[in-house]
């Protein structure tokens, strides 16, 4: 195997690649990179068995096909530390892979290509075409309420269900709901799968061209594809709760305010919230929303903040990062927020139409 290549070219793929090769691993070959040429084209293969990651540049001047796999952070590492503009030329022999650039020379250690490996290949059910810009919003607006390490392992991973032409994601960690809706963005059957957290974010990290990606949705595995990169990652297997059950129905006190000047407010109340509930109490009076916030030290906060509401006096608790999250990834001007009392999950969401919904749970402050 031997080939030229600008640095420049190879740190791209390379970079997204080493992102899902984890650190740690238990077995060495799973921190290596799997590199393989073919006809001009150079493919590298990074897994960590659920996720798994190709990514694609072409090969310019004399080449010869091969594959190998080689450590992936030292790989990326040497290759930032080469000047901008450098041609890079890689060669294998004697089960060490050679790379040169410029005066600088690295003999790294290989494993065979033959023991890497890969996540099944299968079919998918269903494919569908869409703008990578679509699938993005939906992944940055829900994202955030994927939970961490919840022992309901359905809960570490993102709904994506399609459903009568529509595409939606849903996100819950049990405490907040997040939701965002694609209408008209699919023509192909129903389908309903739990794709796992780093699989998300890992997918989330690829999409930044204005293209179009595929989508190929199997009963275990689901693929992203376009001309830099195939990505496929396991799908959870589980049952997603029903998250339309969880939708406020009977909300009959609306308040609408000023995002930004709402968000600014949370922002500071939450510097004397309790460090670990961060719970902060919303006072809904005409037209007037008081937000307080103390802690153990008996320190205080209070914000007054004008908004639109019309209706009983009302008394919540919430907690101030889960409020603060969905102002940050809302866009419109302003948002509205719908309640019924002070026991009752709140919704958050544009008040102008929107593609997206949150369900916030209260605190008992």
């Amino acid at each position: 195997m031997k080939f030229s290549i600008s640095r420049d070219a190879l740190i791209k793929p390379l970079n997204l690649v080493a992102g899902v090769v984890e650190r740690r691993q238990t077995l060495p070959i799973l921190s290596n990179v799997f590199m393989s040429l073919e006809a001009g084209q150079l493919s590298l293969t990074g897994t960590d068995l659920e996720v798994e990651l190709v990514g694609r540049v072409p090969v310019d001047g004399d080449s010869e096909d091969g594959e190998i796999t080689v450590p992936a952070r030292k790989l990326v590492d040497i290759c930032k530390s080469l000047p901008d503009g450098s041609t890079i030329e890689f060669s294998v022999s004697s089960g060490k892979a050679m790379v040169k650039a410029g005066r600088s020379r690295f003999t790294l250690s290989t494993l065979p290509a033959s023991e890497f490996p890969s996540v099944d290949e299968q079919g998918g059910d269903l494919s569908l075409e869409l703008p990578q810009a679509v699938l993005k919003r939906l992944i940055e607006r829900t994202s955030f309420a994927m939970a961490q390490q919840d022992v309901r392992y359905y809960l570490n991973g993102m709904l994506l269900e399609l459903k009568a032409g529509r595409l939606r994601m849903v996100a819950t960690d049990g405490h907040r709901l997040a939701l965002c809706t694609a209408d008209d963005a699919v023509s192909v059957g129903d389908a309903s799968v739990i794709v796992p957290r780093k699989g998300i974010l890992e997918l989330s990290r690829l999409l930044d061209a204005d293209d179009t990606l595929r989508l190929v949705i199997g009963s275990n595995h689901i693929r992203a594809v376009n001309k830099q990169f195939t990505f496929t990652s396991k799908l959870v297997d589980g049952k997603f709760p029903e998250y339309e059950r969880v939708l406020p129905k009977s909300a009959d006190k609306t308040v609408i305010g000023e995002r930004l000047e709402l968000r600014q407010a949370f922002t500071r109340t939450a510097i004397l919230s309790n460090e670990k509930y961060r719970g902060v109490r919303l006072k809904l009076s005409e037209d007037t929303l008081d937000i307080t916030a103390n802690n153990p030290e008996q320190e205080q906060a209070e914000e007054v903040v004008a908004v639109e509401y019309q209706g009983d006096e009302l008394e919540v608790g919430f907690n101030v990062s889960y409020l603060l999250d969905v102002l940050s990834v809302l866009d419109g001007e302003k948002i509205r927020l719908s309640l019924s009392d002070s026991a009752s999950s709140a919704l958050l969401e544009e008040a102008e139409e929107g593609d997206s919904l949150y369900v916030v749970m209260p605190m008992r402050l």
